[in-house]
């Protein structure tokens, strides 16, 4: 019932504690598989070693035991030698950061699909005689309808979201449009702690998305209603207001890294570490930070007249989700009785929600990084879900915990009372 562990071929605790953390995720995984499936078996070993997804997807394939390994120990520096051959420096006897190299991989991941041909060149006949090129992978240039591109073309890696950043005035309360911007994990900062009371990731993301003001910000509308009461020929100054800026989620992923800030300075300059224990659970809903679009006048609707989400789940009116100034449905890895159930491992009891407050975008933990010691040196570990089928069936929501070559069994109390620095959630 238990993983391959990982070598440590020189302070590459970093990479391993990460490699453990993806392998328990099976959306990447499955991912992955259908990525390299566009690598034909034509090419020679050496030359497939050179594409970062058909490395990382061995190597992965292995921990989550969907392929047997010879040995119980497993060295992943072919991972740090692909990462050199894309001109990333890095050195295999110096401490680096977990996170970094978790957006080394996702850039590295999109850089290599962008390099890849779209269309397949006319002066290319070898490629266009073979039998597996199908339709789909060629466009031609004809007054007909285009042929869809490969599903593979199109597809993000599942860390992919995007946020959304909505700003209004204050003073003619006029919106500016929605930027989104892309994200592949969440970085949290973690507010200051009050008195008394636990901090909970719930309290990290109300903080991520929580508004702010932005002030002397040149306001269009607000020049166009004052260029409306002035007489024509007198120059219109830009008025300047302070606007609202706030956060949200405008496209939630299929696999949600969150990564928890202990970094800080003290006030000589100093690097230190926060080692505040943030409390999170097993499952996660995420339903009231995920962007919505305004209505300005909404009108009752019954559920047929109701259309349904793009998702493919039963539409509902947004503002019936999460009505403005009302507590959520429970906080995220608060350990009151209302969610007390969230402790116990095994399946999400969702017939504990009432019908009309299921949440939509629910998350399930798959893995911890944990890093000991403070900034200047310590070691990462993680803790993660056992992937065997023995294991499954022996004891549901087994966990491991995984340090470098060594492997032992944990419990989820075990897990939530760690101090995370990564949390790996996949949807429900």
């Amino acid at each position: 019932g238990l993983v391959p562990g990982l070598l440590n071929v020189g302070n590459t605790c970093f990479l391993n504690s990460l490699l453990q953390g993806l392998a328990s995720c099976p959306s990447f995984i499955r991912w992955l598989e259908e990525f390299t499936a566009q690598y034909s078996t034509e090419h020679s070993k050496s030359h497939e070693n050179q594409h970062l997804s058909v490395t990382l997807l061995q190597l992965l394939r292995a921990l989550s035991c969907q392929e047997v390994p010879e040995e119980d120990v497993l060295d992943a520096s072919s991972l740090l030698e692909v990462l050199r051959v894309n001109r990333w420096q890095i050195s295999s006897f110096e401490e680096q950061d977990a996170h970094e190299l978790f957006h080394v991989l996702t850039s590295s991941l999109e850089d290599e699909r962008d390099r890849q041909p779209r269309v397949t060149h006319l002066f290319d006949v070898h490629s266009l005689e073979q039998p597996e090129t199908t339709q789909k992978q060629i466009s031609c240039r004809t007054r007909g309808s285009v042929p869809p591109v490969s599903n593979h073309w199109k597809s993000q890696h599942p860390f992919h979201g995007r946020l959304t950043s909505n700003m209004v005035c204050k003073h003619c309360e006029h919106q500016s449009p929605v930027r989104f911007d892309t994200f592949d994990s969440l970085s949290l900062s973690i507010p200051a702690a009050v008195w008394g009371r636990p901090m909970t990731l719930d309290h990290c993301l109300h903080h991520f998305i929580s508004s702010e003001s932005v002030k002397d910000v040149v306001c269009d509308n607000c020049t166009k209603i004052q260029a409306e009461g002035i007489l024509n020929g007198q120059s219109i100054e830009h008025q300047r207001t302070t606007f609202v800026k706030q956060l949200k989620l405008g496209k939630l992923p299929q696999c949600l890294c969150i990564h928890l800030q202990r970094l800080s300075w003290s006030n000589q300059g100093t690097p230190l570490k926060r080692h505040e224990h943030v409390q999170f659970s097993e499952f996660l809903v995420m339903d009231i930070y995920k962007y919505r679009v305004p209505v300005h006048k909404p009108s009752p609707k019954t559920p047929e007249e109701t259309p349904a989400a793009k998702d493919g789940t039963a539409g509902k009116p947004p503002e019936a989700e999460q009505p403005p100034g009302t507590k959520p449905l429970f906080m995220n890895g608060a350990s009151s009785s209302s969610s007390s159930f969230l402790m116990s491992p095994g399946t999400f009891p969702l017939a504990a929600f009432p019908e009309c407050r299921a949440p939509l975008y629910l998350y399930r933990l798959m893995a911890v990084v944990v890093h000991h010691g403070d900034m200047h040196s310590g070691h990462f570990v993680t803790y993660r879900r056992s992937p065997c089928p023995r294991a499954a069936l022996a004891a549901p929501g087994q966990w491991l915990w995984v340090s470098d070559d060594s492997v032992r069994r944990a419990s989820l109390q075990e897990v939530l009372a760690a101090s995370a620095y990564l949390l790996f959630y996949e949807r429900v």
